[in-house]
């Protein structure tokens, strides 16, 4: 899949397998969102708003209010790309988010997960 079939993909088809997936291994939606909104700076009515819109997934972090500093520290790799190698600025914000997830899939705690 190239970028711009991520980025174009609707906020809400994501989220809808973001959830899934950790709900799957027994973790809740309000972690996923707890998670999306410590990466993005939105908070709990932004990120319902961007839903309700459906917004392109892309343009959802291209107006992120305010990239958390700490997912710098966010490394390894998703699909067997190392995250922190992505080059282009965007995806690798989109990779950040699915590096989170798959984290708490494994049952990692959020205080790793947010980098405390």
């Amino acid at each position: 899949m190239n970028n711009s079939r991520v980025f174009a993909m609707k906020l809400p088809e994501v989220y809808e397998l973001l959830v899934r997936k950790a709900e799957r291994k027994n973790r809740t939606k309000e972690e996923v969102d707890e998670i999306i909104c410590w990466l993005t700076g939105y908070d709990e009515k932004g990120l319902k708003e961007q839903l309700e819109k459906e917004t392109e997934y892309g343009k959802f972090f291209e107006q992120a209010p305010a990239m958390n500093p700490g997912c710098e520290k966010i490394t390894g790799t998703v699909c067997g790309v190392r995250v922190e190698n992505i080059e282009d600025p965007l995806m690798r914000r989109i990779r950040y988010l699915d590096k989170l997830i798959d984290e708490l899939a494994k049952g990692r705690s959020m205080d790793k997960i947010l980098r405390k």
